[in-house]
């Protein structure tokens, strides 16, 4: 079916859309708890997750039989300290993980709260009967012997370690150049692997606590990551992917040298080539979200992700040598949440195979025998693990009403939630609509899937304001129902909120983002390099202006990061079909992303700045309010410092919203409610 056909058929089907019950509030959408972190015990069948209720975040704990989730740490504020890197102890009875701190961009430690005391980022232990928790370590990435006796950790890049004793002192094991990360214990406890980056270069380094001695692995020139220990502790596998002096923005639909997994011998260090990617698609290295890229299941058969049909799909190779054997088969879908079974012999996914807008659960064994899904419907799913003895499957899932929740499937039997209890009894789902798939056709005839929420029905012919929605990323999806990020789960309750107070609304997924195979992923021309992807947000304007339900002159954009760079590239460029726009912390200049005033004077610079709002500030007349944290480590404040520069010597109508200490993603729920009021209240000025 053509683009232009597809819209005839959904435009035919949107008036017909069930409405919300009722109006409700901006904080009661806003009040359901986004978990995370899901992890299954080492033995036995508990489960423990991180869930974040009104900006306080706690670990969460349900075990075998009833699963009868209950919180197990007592954080109570709104002060944006996350919680992440849980780790269970060897015997299931006590809990490691890690409070505040950066654990994304790695730099000093985040304070959006502005606590006068200022924050750390600290290790801590609890029992999982419960009690309160005890402080282990300052530090992160806590790595727990296979013995339960001890954790290795990062402490400022550097490798250290600490009994779990009360009162045990940390000890720096290293002092090494590089950054640290990616931390692996040998199956006897004897040994650590980890990856130290070097700026051009990565290496696989290894340290032996018997003789205190610091061996490297294979060493290169290229870029190793992802080490993983055979069962026997005798072997490493890892992933290298070749070093390049030369920096090009634009895609990467193949590579100048293909990725390849080597395995080394953990004693001598020497190592071979087990694979290499073929030259084409899937010759760069595309990861899957997973606890390690390469996964060692039973019957040394090494788990790993690759695109050489143009899709992420996964693979599996004999450690002994053979060609590797696809583990679903070949299709127009993509692999993302990827888990081995607790005995090693089946992979745990999620998927959008035969469902391209929502992710299922899916099982194969590593020998690609077996395949079968284990959720489908109008729901869904992700992050799957085993329970520990293998009797239940844990996952988080969602529908376009419910927001998400961690579940449990035990054997057979449905998928039920395991903390049915911490959704607010007033979080408004029954007013909820579910988004309705629609694919439109871009300015240059690409089609682009997209979700539509629909108001409550007005009055007979009545024309309605709309919303254009573009995620950040730029890759990420948008679902028919709630994400399984944060921040996109956000973006979703402010995509139902507007479509409550009457706007439509067009959430799109424009090229550059996943979900939709390589070549829509690596879009031709997109980002710095062209900005292809104004073709989207203009076929966008036009499918809206066509519809006989919008009024035509009341059409405004919204979003963050690059959602917030295409608002402001739509209203720079078109503000002739956008009335107004609401720009989250976007990029406003590709040529000046990193070094502020950064010259001009190469043809891939001025690129970068054509393909950039700030390019076409003469054309912009639109008002648009601007939201931005000053300490976004994701993009520099400085991109809205430049833009309003712009604004006014133009003379454009903006507001501002300025949040002192906040980060990209705002960490406290405060400011996600400031932020989106705020919204709602410039857009109904500018649309209502």
């Amino acid at each position: 079916m053509a683009p232009r056909n597809f819209i005839a058929f959904f435009l035919a089907c949107a008036v017909s859309f069930p409405a919300p019950a009722k109006k409700f509030t901006l904080e009661q959408i806003l009040s359901g708890p986004f978990p995370s972190d899901l992890t299954a015990a080492p033995k036995g069948g508990s489960v423990a997750w991180v869930l974040n209720e009104h900006g306080a975040r706690n670990i969460w704990v349900a075990g075998a039989p009833d699963y009868k989730g209950r919180r197990l740490t007592q954080y109570r504020d709104d002060d944006g300290q996350e919680i992440d890197q849980i780790t269970w102890t060897p015997d299931a009875h006590s809990i490691i993980y890690v409070r505040g701190g950066d654990f994304e961009t790695h730099r000093d430690n985040p304070n959006p709260a502005s606590l006068p005391q200022g924050v750390s980022q600290d290790i801590w232990i609890v029992p999982f009967d419960g009690g309160a928790p005890r402080k282990i370590a300052e530090g992160s990435e806590p790595a727990l012997s296979p013995k339960g006796d001890r954790i290795a950790f990062l402490r400022k890049g550097e490798l250290w370690t600490i009994g779990l004793e009360d009162g045990a002192k940390a000890a720096q094991l290293l002092h090494a150049k590089g950054q640290t990360g990616e931390l692996r214990w040998s199956p006897d406890g004897a040994r650590i692997a980890f990856v130290t980056a070097r700026t051009d270069h990565a290496f696989i380094g290894l340290y032996n606590f018997d003789t205190k001695s610091l061996s490297y692995l294979d060493a290169s020139t290229d870029r190793d990551s992802n080490p993983v220990w055979s069962p026997d502790g005798k072997q490493v596998a890892f992933i290298r992917v070749a070093s390049t002096t030369t920096r090009t923005p634009g895609p990467v639909r193949t590579a100048a040298y293909p990725w390849s997994i080597r395995l080394a011998d953990a004693d001598s260090g020497n190592g071979r080539e087990l694979w290499r990617a073929s030259e084409g698609p899937g010759s760069a290295f595309h990861a899957m979200l997973s606890d390690n890229q390469l996964l060692w299941g039973a019957g040394d058969r090494i788990v790993f992700p690759w695109e050489r049909t143009g899709w992420m799909h996964l693979y599996s190779i004999s450690t002994h040598g053979d060609a590797p054997t696809p583990l679903n088969t070949n299709g127009e879908f993509e692999i993302e949440h990827v888990s081995l079974s607790a005995d090693r012999k089946t992979v745990l996914f999620s998927s959008n195979q035969d469902d391209i807008d929502r992710r299922h659960i899916w099982r194969v064994s590593v020998l690609g025998e077996g395949l079968t899904p284990l959720t489908r419907g109008e729901t869904l799913e992700w992050s799957p693990l085993e329970t520990a003895d293998g009797k239940a499957v844990v996952l988080l899932h969602s529908d376009p009403r419910n927001p998400a929740r961690a579940a449990i499937k035990i054997g057979g039997a449905n998928v039920r939630d395991l903390a049915p209890d911490s959704i607010p009894s007033d979080f408004p789902a029954a007013s909820l609509v579910a988004p309705q798939a629609v694919i439109i056709s871009a300015a240059d005839g690409m089609a682009i899937h997209c979700q539509l929420f629909m108001p409550p029905p007005g009055a007979p012919g009545e024309k309605r304001p709309a919303m254009v929605f573009f995620h950040g990323g730029s890759r990420r999806q948008m679902l028919l129902g709630w994400h399984y990020r944060d921040y996109y789960h956000n973006s979703y309750a402010m995509n139902q909120y507007l479509a409550s107070l009457g706007y439509i609304v067009l959430s799109v997924n424009y090229r550059s983002g996943i979900g939709y195979g390589l070549n829509f992923r690596e879009a031709l021309n997109y980002g710095a390099s062209g900005a292809s992807e104004f073709n989207d947000v203009l076929g966008a304007g036009l499918y809206l202006r066509t519809r006989p339900d919008v009024d035509g002159k009341r059409i405004g954009l919204w979003g963050g990061s690059y959602g917030g760079y295409l608002t402001a590239l739509g209203l720079a460029r078109a503000s002739d079909l956008f009335a107004a726009g609401v720009d989250f912390h976007g990029v406003h200049d590709w040529a000046n992303r990193n070094v502020p005033d950064l010259p001009r004077d190469d043809a891939a610079s001025r690129i970068a700045f054509e393909s950039s709002p700030m390019s076409s500030i003469g054309t912009w007349h639109s008002p648009v309010l601007l939201i931005h944290g000053d300490d976004d480590r994701n993009v520099q404040f400085h991109q809205t410092v430049m833009l309003v520069e712009a604004l006014r010597k133009q003379g454009v109508k903006f507001e501002e919203l300025i949040f002192p200490d906040e980060i990209h993603g705002f960490l406290t729920e405060k400011r996600w409610l400031q932020a989106y009021q705020a919204a709602a209240t410039f857009l109904s000025k500018h649309l209502n």
